[in-house]
């Protein structure tokens, strides 16, 4: 039976579906190499290895991180670019990596608050925070942090 509610959810299916195929993504890598510790104070050293494993290192620990920032968006016009690529590195390399490069993201990152665990989803998330502002002409889709080749986070705000 073909009522309202069926015509309405196939026309948003539809409209989406057009909307989604004249999207256009476009994602910037950069690297960026970082100490960190997971670490609860409350818990005991014991739970604190047992939960966070190796990343509970009292030492700290270190990854070579790569960071994916996906923007999205139509192209103009007249460049036929969503945003400069050479301004997104910019912003990616003045806001992020330069402030996370050789850093321990435990004691020397002023935007990750104190007692927040230092989790490559964390991350992702006060990653976006950064960069998501600072775009005009295009919205931020994705950005994506792997830690190791075998893990990594993406976070869609």
């Amino acid at each position: 039976m073909i009522t309202k509610d069926l015509i309405f959810n196939k026309i948003a299916y539809f409209c989406a579906k057009i909307e989604l195929n004249n999207m256009v993504f476009l994602t910037r890598r950069a690297r960026f190499n970082a100490a960190h510790k997971l670490w609860v104070e409350e818990w005991s050293a014991e739970k604190n290895k047992e939960i966070f494993d190796k990343c509970a290192n009292e030492n700290f620990h270190g990854h070579n991180y790569t960071l994916f920032v996906t923007v999205k968006g139509d192209p103009d016009p007249v460049t036929g670019m969503l945003i400069n690529a050479k301004h997104l590195s910019k912003i990616i390399k003045e806001e992020v990596t330069e402030k996370l490069d050789h850093k321990n993201l435990n004691l020397d990152i002023d935007f990750i608050p104190k007692g927040m665990q230092t989790t490559c989803e964390n991350l992702a998330i006060l990653i976006w925070q950064i960069i998501e502002p600072k775009l005009q002409q295009c919205q931020l889709h994705c950005v994506k942090l792997q830690e190791t080749e075998n893990i990594y986070t993406e976070y869609f705000g």
